[in-house]
């Protein structure tokens, strides 16, 4: 097998680990690791050989624009404190821990190699932990929770990263200048973020077709990102900010639908793909790594063992005080947070703190080599970093990934479907009303018949009923599902109607004499009216 029948069968098996996955109560991503760690035990399949340096500009960009396109600037801001205290606090805190550790634990890696190694396993990966939390069907705003933090702490664990081997290749460290570059880092990425955004959104709405939109949104995260590295700036930060920019309303046209479930679909099918194929090569290269250090691993297995203890542990040990303050906080001056509430959330977040394809992807990145005025030669304990990041990611992400679902089970942490029902309701009422009000706009403006008044405005509360049937009461309701029940059935007569109509167009593609084009085109309509279902 080659490279590229490698890399289609990992597109492969992460299109049929959702739906296996799913049926077993395990995540996808779990289980394309172990996949991709099963394929490196088969002889004929080839090592590897994508550049390390490629791989976080391939992955990251789409994977962070996607993860991003679920939230807002709105739950960012309101959850501050929260990313603060978990995105940057802790990425600093275990940094300097791991870094402690493996200063003393590994000769000859120095204290630069050490805050790489620290840095670089530091982030939970934000795809693992919102693709497991998820499935296991947790509270939304816990699952927000781990997305603030996924998506900021790869900014501060990268330039700590950056600093780190800048120092380890140059052999001179200054903090201001560390600092300096921090600030600036933060500076650029914002500044290429917010112009690209705002540019695309000038772009996708000169464009109008729905195709050449999605088109341009797959462009956009990689420019961002590309853009913000070359200026010296953070390339997540950029396209995080293009991402936020381009779902904020005043970036979105309300009435783009059809471009709109176009974007939805696409971003769904990449971020399946782009996600089965990160963590399927995780397996991959394990199985290499493993390999080239055959008679060193059990020297470093230790020092390995006690990395993987820090991370977990401390991550317990900075949850605990920091969920404390910050429900006290909340009850005090009832700030609207995404925290955990109680001990049992605390220890689900906790546990949902794996390791993924930014640990795996700086690790490979570490260069091979130091500059001749640092004394030249390879750098310091690049293999035992390599050897104990895949540890970290390994255990973090298999152990812990497969037995959330079991320890979510355990101690009955469930969706707050009362809160997600309220707001429904809530939304289906704004919605009744916006219609009512537009309505009587132009009642003031067109000369309706009475009849086809009532009939919109009839149509209107059927729309706000279907969101959240509990804005009505109970007679009403029943009624409301009586007419659902009939508008169903009408539909799936229409359905077979129409069915019957797309047959016969597509028999007649067949036919001598017949342009395919305008079969497809006649064919497009039909589609279209069965998806409106009129």
């Amino acid at each position: 097998m080659d490279q590229l029948a490698l890399f289609f069968a990992l597109l492969l098996a992460a299109v049929v680990m959702v739906p296996v996955g799913d049926k077993i109560g395990l995540p996808s991503p779990v289980l394309m690791t172990i996949f991709g760690g099963v394929l490196a035990l088969i002889p004929t399949i080839p090592n590897v050989s994508l550049p390390p340096e490629y791989i976080l500009p391939l992955v990251l960009p789409p994977l962070i624009y996607a993860a991003a396109q679920r939230t807002s600037w709105r739950q960012f801001a309101a959850n501050k404190r929260p990313i603060f205290l978990m995105a940057v606090a802790l990425v600093f805190v275990t940094t300097a821990c791991v870094a402690a550790v493996a200063n003393a634990l590994v000769p000859g890696l120095g204290i630069a190699g050490a805050v790489a190694l620290g840095a670089l396993v530091a982030p939970p990966d934000p795809v693992a932990a919102t693709a497991v939390a998820g499935n296991v069907g947790l509270p939304r705003r816990l699952v927000s929770a781990l997305e603030g933090e996924g998506l900021f702490n790869d900014v501060t664990a990268i330039t700590l990263y950056h600093v780190a081997i800048a120092a380890a290749v140059t052999g001179t460290f200054s903090l201001p200048v560390a600092a300096g570059e921090l600030v600036l880092s933060g500076v650029v990425a914002v500044a290429v973020g917010l112009a690209l955004g705002w540019g695309a959104s000038k772009l996708l709405g000169y464009l109008g077709d729905a195709t050449l939109q999605t088109g341009l949104t797959l462009l956009v995260p990689f420019a961002s990102y590309v853009l913000a590295e070359e200026l010296k700036g953070s390339g997540v930060l950029a396209v995080l900010t293009t991402a936020l920019y381009l779902s904020s309303s005043k970036a979105v046209d309300a009435d783009d639908v059809q471009g709109r479930l176009a974007g939805q679909t696409f971003w769904s099918i990449v971020d399946t793909l782009v996600t089965g194929v990160a963590f399927g090569l995780i397996g991959l290269e394990l199985h290499t790594i493993v390999g080239t250090m055959r008679e060193d691993w059990h020297q470093l297995l230790p020092a390995a063992l006690a990395v993987v203890a820090v991370v977990v542990i401390l991550r317990l040990l900075w949850l605990l005080p920091a969920a404390w303050l910050a429900q006290r906080l909340h009850r005090l001056k009832d700030v609207d947070e995404d925290i955990p509430r109680n001990w049992r959330e605390t220890v689900v977040v906790w546990w949902s703190g794996m390791r993924g394809v930014a640990s795996v992807a700086l690790a490979l990145a570490v260069p091979l080599s130091v500059d001749p005025g640092a004394g030249g030669g390879a750098f310091p304990g690049r293999d035992a970093i390599i050897f104990i990041a895949f540890a970290v990611v390994i255990v973090t992400l298999i152990f812990q990934g497969l037995t959330l679902p079991w320890l979510v089970r355990r101690l009955k942490v469930r969706a707050d479907s009362a809160v997600e029902r309220e707001l429904e309701r809530q939304l289906a009422i704004r919605v009744a009303k916006a219609s009512r009000r537009r309505l009587r706009e132009i009642e003031e403006v067109e000369d309706l018949p009475e009849e086809v008044s009532e009939a919109l405005a009839r149509r209107a509360w059927d729309v706000s009923v279907r969101i959240s049937p509990e804005i009505v009461d109970e007679e009403r309701r029943a009624a409301h599902v009586q007419r659902v029940a009939r508008l169903k059935k009408m539909r799936e007569l229409q359905g077979e109607l129409l069915s019957a109509a797309r047959h016969e167009v597509l028999a007649a593609r067949g036919e001598a004499g017949i342009d395919p084009e305008v079969v497809d085109r006649v064919l497009h309509q039909l589609d279209l009216r069965s998806y409106r279902g009129t």
